[in-house]
């Protein structure tokens, strides 16, 4: 299709929409638009220039496609709902009829553009978390808005330097308007949030997830260090009992509750370790942090007081972030929003078997998992 415009017509200039007649044009260019029945359509044309006495020789803006883009709106639009229900580039090309590069290029554009319209949005619960790029300790962290279930903001690291690199995408008004921040027990997270956060000591809470995780993981510690003990006398009791031990009990098939309970009441070092990981469950049920609070220190002491080394490490580290465990009674959030979406945004890279770059991997979150209005206006 082969698009020209009638003689004597008048165009706007881009910058200041003065009306003005044209100057001359810019080579021929290509736009890729919607296939027309089981056609692929080309459209061709030559864009006009005007002469503007105040901004000089400007190309006009196109009806049909943005500056500088190689497909029409119409098919950009088409595009993006295609990569939106295929969830994959190379599935969304082999619709299209486009090479991989053409639809990568439609995503980072899209990314790019509603990056740059974004308006400052007050997210008043976010959550933090990391996700790991590649094996090995190579991160991003990233910020979510827990109402929505979307990415907000994302940043490579998961140290103080990139917690202060993640809130600087933030403007001043955005966070002056955090009202609740929901992260993992870290040093570098709580520092960067008390220096970019007003008033961020009574606004963090240290999520569940990530408080039973530790408890969790002491307690596979001790059924480790007992299971080499016992195996090296021949004894085989806790062979292959790992996720007994790491889950609830309702977790667990009938099969595998009455195989429990069997070494259960054998009083062994690792039923008490899970007992009392158990009995921290129950720190989140109460209605106030006063009553929360009463709660811990009676664990606490019965804790401390064990030969469960692990667990004694982790229930001293909770005693030191007390006030932002018990502030869940205040603020009621958890991480579980950053943990559903941390699974969504890794079947994302392994639909595609991973990101070579981790540019690639982060313009990717915020096309799937950013909750932006992709579409061109």
């Amino acid at each position: 299709m082969h698009v020209e415009h009638a003689d004597g017509e008048k165009f706007c200039c881009p910058e200041c929409d003065r009306q003005l007649a044209c100057y001359d044009h810019v080579s021929e260019r290509r736009w890729r638009h919607l296939d027309t029945m089981q056609y692929r359509t080309i459209l061709h044309a030559k864009p006009p220039r005007v002469k503007c006495p105040e901004h000089g020789v400007k190309q006009v803006n196109l009806p049909w496609a943005e500056k500088n883009s190689r497909f029409t709106v119409f098919f950009e639009q088409f595009a993006i709902a295609v990569l939106l229900a295929t969830q994959t580039v190379q599935g969304a090309a082999g619709i299209l009829r486009t090479s991989w590069d053409e639809t990568w290029h439609i995503v980072k554009k899209v990314v790019a553009r509603v990056k740059a319209r974004k308006t400052d949005t007050v997210v008043q619960r976010i959550g933090i978390d990391k996700k790991a790029f590649r094996k090995g300790q190579n991160y991003i962290t990233l910020i979510y808005d827990l109402d929505r279930s979307t990415v907000e903001v994302i940043s490579d690291g998961n140290d103080t330097e990139a917690g202060n690199a993640r809130f600087s995408q933030l403007s001043q008004s955005q966070r002056d308007g955090v009202e609740a921040i929901a992260m993992d027990i870290s040093a570098a997270y709580v520092k960067a949030a008390k220096a970019s956060i007003p008033l961020a000591d009574t606004k963090i809470v240290h999520a569940r997830f990530h408080v039973m995780k530790l408890s969790t993981e002491a307690a596979d510690k001790v059924r480790r260090g007992e299971h080499r003990k016992l195996d090296a006398e021949g004894d085989k009791r806790l062979s292959r009992t790992r996720y007994l031990w790491l889950s609830s009990q309702e977790k667990l098939s009938e099969h595998q509750r009455e195989r429990f309970d069997a070494v259960y009441t054998q009083q062994l070092e690792i039923g008490k370790a899970w007992a009392y990981k158990e009995m921290l469950r129950a720190l989140w049920h109460h209605d106030d942090s006063a009553s929360e609070t009463v709660y811990f220190r009676d664990w606490y002491k019965r804790v401390i007081h064990t030969k469960l080394t692990p667990l004694k490490k982790v229930a001293k580290t909770i005693a030191e972030r007390l006030a932002n465990v018990v502030s869940y009674c205040t603020h009621r959030i958890t991480n579980a929003v950053a943990e559903s979406m941390n699974s969504k945004i890794m079947s994302i890279k392994r639909r595609v078997g991973g990101y070579r770059y981790r540019e690639n991997f982060k313009t990717a979150v915020y096309f799937y998992r950013g909750g932006l209005n992709l579409y061109p206006h």
